[in-house]
């Protein structure tokens, strides 16, 4: 076998194949007998048609399928000849086919690129720490108790804060527009949920109470129509409902599931889940800084094809996500380009990592990976059960629990800095 190659950019290479004739027609008539052997062919008994009938019936199917198998067989030896690791599949365009002349072919490729990866030990990476303080959880539980409030009806003016139940109508010039009339509607006062205009209005009214109140449509208002106007509206006030709050003691621990040991128990439950979020966020704060400085620090020209192979993995899992079925409703193709490269690179450039450093996947952190990963859940246990008879769910979780074992591996032996932080910062938590 015959192989020349030519550099065609920095990633792109042709190489053109010659099979000698003999090779292939030596496969050819290798197939033929074999098929003599087993041939059904009217008038002869099986296996004693003659070679010559074999192939008269079957040479061109055989000629066919040896050519495309030999293209396949020696593109590989070829590009282990010459030292190549090929980035996806080749485009192969046949220059001589015919029987009894050597098989030719040009194959045009993409090849891996070299990864130096400069020395972990010059990156510099800011780690943020944060701990989850009996403020925090004090925080957590007051807002545990506001998703319990209750309202109960007043017979005072309304303040923020109360809820109150009303029907409105709007109009602009004394035109009423879609979308501007309500019955019975309830606004808790203060939660912005409404154009602040309106719900100032009602701070100080009573049930019963009928009010104009003028309201200025934001100039950016999503609906175009009412963008920059003034309207009025008449507003019939039902009722006025002032809140409260439940107290922490056994019945509030009993409706977040805690039967025995009161609100030490409650309170061991949410430092146990808030530390749990709280450290998710951090590793994926952390990984993405050990990200980003390995890519800085590591510019690479990557294949075209793994890019666009990045791409469709993206369309796909964006469709997924969002139960999509049809290929029209993927997203477009080119806000993913640049995520897509960083993805390709830094798949490349972890690779590189594991294979100069040996680093070899822990089991320890496999099963502590999918721990984290069911702890979230009511029935764990059941869940774990699930994953660990999914070979496709386990080599997903032991793909992410490598990832976090590489991260670590580069925050041990990089420049990093500690970043401390508290709970509300990282998690963006407000009380």
């Amino acid at each position: 076998m015959q192989v020349s190659l030519e550099n065609l950019g920095k990633l792109e290479r042709r190489m053109q194949v010659q099979v000698p004739a003999e090779q292939v027609s030596k496969e050819i008539a290798s197939r033929l007998k074999q098929l003599s052997r087993t041939a059904r062919l009217n008038g002869f008994r099986p296996g004693k048609a003659p070679l010559t009938v074999i192939r008269q019936q079957f040479g061109p199917q055989v000629h066919r399928e040896v050519i495309g198998e030999l293209m396949q067989s020696s593109f590989s030896e070829a590009v282990t000849q010459q030292q190549l690791n090929p980035a996806g599949s080749p485009r192969i365009e046949p220059r001589s086919i015919a029987e009894g002349q050597d098989l030719t072919y040009v194959a045009t490729f993409e090849v891996l690129p070299d990864v130096a990866l400069l020395p972990i030990e010059s990156l510099g990476i800011d780690r943020v720490t944060a701990p989850v303080t009996a403020d925090d959880i004090d925080a957590m539980i007051e807002r545990l108790r506001k998703q319990q409030m209750k309202f109960t009806a007043v017979d005072r003016a309304a303040e923020a804060g109360d809820k109150v139940s009303v029907d409105f109508e709007g109009s602009i010039d004394g035109t009423p527009f879609a979308g501007g009339k309500g019955e019975k509607v309830p606004i808790v006062l203060g939660d912005n949920r409404m154009l602040p205009q309106l719900e100032a209005g009602l701070i100080g009214a009573k049930a019963g109470d009928q009010r104009l109140i003028d309201v200025d449509f934001p100039a950016d208002y999503r609906a175009t129509d009412l963008a920059g106007k003034r309207a009025s509206f008449k507003v019939d006030v039902h009722t006025v409902e002032a809140p409260s709050l439940p107290d922490v003691d056994d019945d509030f621990c009993q409706t977040f599931g805690v039967t025995e040991g009161g609100v030490e128990k409650l309170r061991e439950d949410v430092a146990a889940n808030m530390r749990r979020e709280l450290e998710q966020n951090l590793r994926t704060r952390n990984k993405a800084a050990v990200m980003d400085a390995l890519y800085q620090a590591n510019p690479l020209e990557v294949p075209n094809a793994l890019i666009e192979s990045a791409i469709r993995d993206m369309q796909l899992e964006a469709m997924r996500r969002s139960g999509a079925k049809d290929v029209s409703q993927a997203p477009p193709r080119d806000p993913l380009v640049e995520p897509a490269r960083r993805r390709v690179v830094l798949g490349l450039l972890f690779s590189a990592l594991i294979r100069r450093e040996g680093i070899v996947l822990d089991p320890a952190r496999t099963e502590a990976r999918l721990d984290d990963m069911v702890g979230a859940y009511g029935d764990a246990s059941a869940l774990k059960r699930a994953y660990l008879q999914n070979a496709d769910a386990m080599r997903h979780v032991e793909s992410l629990a490598l990832e976090d074992q590489v991260v670590d591996w580069v925050l041990a032996h990089a420049k990093v800095q500690e970043k401390p932080s508290t709970f509300k910062e990282v998690m963006n938590f407000e009380g």
